[in-house]
């Protein structure tokens, strides 16, 4: 019956998680650019077969050690697909058709600059006609150096990125993408980093002057799971009530002497 307590309790902390995940892509449903994330779990039965398939230190007596036949949370994904596309007719508003990434230069509170990559193409001119995302950091170009024009003039940018004034070419905005997207973890403000082993890759995609990509997160289908999850925690609730009555009965009344 106490192994029962444990397998209903992890189950509330695995929705509880599900719960958390769901409740972040709600909020970013009109955050542009932002990739909807999932949360996986793990049933014990998965990492026992896993444990015993696992053949990397066959030399070694390995005890099994304690059960625990719950559910162990896994690991978060994310889902890369694109949002819709939305008009805007601002030429400084961009997206990208197909996979990859600009690249921006982020300034941390310390003052620090590192190079971070994002889906959010909302751009605009600060007052030295630098091209800037809307919380003031730098889009970069092809040669990693800030883009500078001339506010005064009327600019077009094509689908290979390239900015034109009048006749004048003043830059290619740069886009990345990489080869495995396991190497990338979300930093915040919709920007993500790399870690050790992300390799980078020419980008296959078209930079859309006008236009924003939205959230790729369905609410409709958020609201369903969100159904979903709020029943399976109180049916895990249902089951903890009735193992604790169980318990009380078996404590206090078939001990009892008539």
């Amino acid at each position: 019956m106490v192994k029962g307590l444990y397998t209903a309790y992890t189950g509330m902390i695995n929705e509880q998680n599900r719960m958390d995940t769901l409740a972040n892509n709600l909020a970013n449903v009109d955050t542009t650019g932002f990739k909807k994330e999932g949360a996986t779990s793990q049933a014990f039965g998965d990492i026992l077969k896993y444990e015993i398939k696992d053949k990397s230190e066959y030399y070694l007596t390995k005890r099994m050690g304690s059960t625990n036949p719950g559910v162990r949370i896994g690991e978060n994904y994310t889902d890369w697909s694109e949002g819709a596309l939305h008009e805007t007719n601002n030429t400084f508003d961009l997206a990208l058709a197909g996979n990859g990434f600009f690249r921006i230069e982020f300034t941390d509170k310390e003052g620090n600059t590192s190079v971070k990559f994002t889906r959010d193409g909302s751009f605009t001119l600060n007052q030295k006609g630098e091209l800037v995302t809307k919380d003031g950091d730098f889009v970069l170009n092809t040669a990693g150096a800030h883009i500078v024009l001339n506010p005064t003039l009327e600019a077009s940018i094509n689908n290979a990125g390239q900015i034109y004034q009048g006749n004048a070419m003043i830059g290619t905005i740069a886009t990345t993408d990489f080869a495995d997207y396991n190497y990338l973890e979300h930093y915040g403000e919709n920007l993500w980093q790399t870690v050790e082993g992300a390799t980078e890759q020419p980008a296959n995609t078209r930079v859309l002057s006008g236009y924003l990509e939205q959230s790729n997160v369905n609410t409709v289908e958020e609201m369903v799971n969100m159904i979903a999850i709020q029943r399976q925690y109180e049916s895990n609730q249902r089951v903890i009530t009735t193992i604790d009555g169980t318990l009380q009965i078996a404590a206090n009344d078939l001990g009892r002497l008539s």
